[in-house]
């Protein structure tokens, strides 16, 4: 039974996914009815177990991650590296939380992981090989806020030449009344919904994150209006730059943006913090013209002070997974130090100065989850992933090119130029039907067609469709006719 399930998962690692990308009523029901009312005081057989989950439960599953024309929720693949290195995690069972190196080699993987990284998004290890992982988005924005909150409020103390306290230690309200002031803000324009939900469990509150956009374009910062709000005297601000908006995946900035911000925040003793979890990947790319815009929009981005991004999204290894790095080291241990255990204590070291992972990030118990980043990295290399992004692109510009042209569909965001709209898509297809009624139900009936999945959203105030695409899979000629036949006859329909 074990053998044959390792072969079955070796299969859907190996090649594309042929059932629906979701799961017929039939087998949802069967799966809901085959749940337990109650806890048995017998417990069941590990052969039946098994059999109860693969025969009932998984063909109630999704093919979020195994097929390639899942496209929510920018949901990647797991590739065949990955799942193996996620197998040996589960078996292993390693928690990584302390450096002690004659313990485990796994805090010296996930260093090295770390490392491996920087190298694929083309950063500076010297300044940039600080980090961790987490458990996806919102825990890294978590960790980014967190310690731009922290950086903030000491270079207030500074320039008031009050003594410094740390919120780590004392307490946000502490803090705040200490120095007078009445809040942080976060600026942002058109932020991931974790960014926000992060500034919520902060105690900087969801209405003090604020969209700073130019009045004809909802992506780009008005730095104007950017200036005057860091000028405040009552209020202490973190920058938020969108790198890679949700719907449309575009770029908030470009290089020569970030430079005009970084000098902004300087100047304010503000926090510069990029929401990179797809958007980063951009600079995977080479220089070749049909990739300079979307190049152009990761530019700069070694300007910040700290970078988020999701692996579970373009990196394409399993849920859970995202990272976190930051210019500031110091910064993170002071808010997240695991005070009073001496036991958790790292030992010494003949390698690099590896921090201890419970010290710089919200858990004391993590999964391995470096492993799987570590395996894809080396089996992929850096011309791998550049390949595997440059086929997602491509299928994304083929279908933006369609929607284009068809009579029943816009592409968004609106422009009469295809050129324009293709020259700044990266790997998000932003659409709506024209015709009224069909658009208010338009996701549901794609995806009612079981071949292919989109995510409803809004733009403009109106409904909209989301292709995102992701998945390691993805075949620019099979998937382009696949979308444009399921979009074609829900259409005609």
């Amino acid at each position: 039974m074990e053998s044959q399930l390792q072969q079955d998962l070796w299969k859907v690692a190996q090649g594309p996914w042929e059932p629906g990308v979701l799961p017929s009523a039939e087998n949802l029901a069967r799966a809901r009815a085959s749940l337990p009312t109650a806890l048995l005081d017998t417990g069941s057989s590990l052969e039946s177990v098994q059999r109860h989950i693969l025969d009932d439960i998984v063909p109630a599953f999704n093919g979020g991650s195994i097929s390639a024309n899942y496209y929510g929720f920018v949901t990647g693949g797991t590739t065949p590296a990955a799942l193996f290195a996620d197998n040996v995690v589960s078996a292993y069972d390693q928690n990584v939380q302390v450096h002690l190196p004659n313990h485990s080699i796994v805090t010296d993987v996930e260093y090295n992981a770390l490392g491996l990284l920087l190298d694929l998004f083309r950063l500076d290890r010297s300044a940039w090989h600080n980090g961790t992982f987490t458990t996806g988005a919102t825990g890294s924005n978590i960790l980014g806020l967190a310690c731009g909150r922290e950086f903030v409020l000491q270079k207030a103390a500074q320039r008031k030449g009050i003594e410094t306290q740390s919120v780590g230690e004392h307490g946000l309200f502490a803090v705040l009344n200490a120095l007078g002031l009445s809040g942080v803000q976060v600026l942002s324009t058109l932020p991931h919904s974790s960014l926000v939900k992060a500034a919520g469990i902060l105690g900087i509150g969801r209405s003090n994150v604020h969209n700073i956009c130019q009045a004809g374009d909802p992506l780009r910062f008005d730095l104007e209006r950017l200036e005057k709000e860091l000028a405040r005297t009552d209020k202490v601000s973190i920058v938020a730059i969108s790198c890679g908006e949700v719907n449309t995946g575009r770029f908030a900035t470009s290089g020569e943006d970030l430079r005009q911000i970084r000098q902004l925040c300087d100047q304010y003793g503000a926090w510069m913090h990029a929401d990179g979890a797809f958007g980063i990947f951009g600079r995977v790319l080479d220089d070749r013209p049909e990739f300079a815009t979307i190049k152009k929009g990761s530019e700069g981005i070694d300007l910040v002070d700290s970078i988020t991004g999701d692996g579970h999204k373009l990196l394409n290894v399993p849920y859970d997974c995202g990272f976190f790095f930051s210019r500031h080291p110091e910064v993170a241990s002071q808010v997240f130090q695991n005070a009073n255990a001496a036991y958790l204590t790292a030992g010494s070291s003949n390698g690099p100065s590896i921090p201890s992972p419970l010290n710089i990030g919200l858990e004391n118990s993590r999964r391995f989850r470096a492993l799987p980043v570590y395996a894809s990295l080396l089996s992929y290399g850096k011309s791998g992933y550049q390949e595997m992004l440059e086929r997602q692109i491509g299928l994304a510009r083929k279908i933006y090119d369609w929607v284009f042209d068809h009579p029943s569909y816009t592409a968004l965001p609106k422009t009469s130029s295809k050129a324009e709209l293709l020259d700044q898509t990266f790997m998000s297809v932003l659409f709506r039907a024209n015709d009224e009624a069909l658009n208010r139900n338009l996701a549901q009936k794609i995806n009612d067609s079981s071949r292919m999945f989109v995510s409803g959203t809004s733009w403009d105030g109106a409904p909209a469709c989301r292709i995102a695409i992701s998945n390691w899979r993805v075949d620019v000629e099979r998937d382009f006719a696949l979308v444009s036949e399921v979009l074609a006859k829900v259409a005609q329909a």
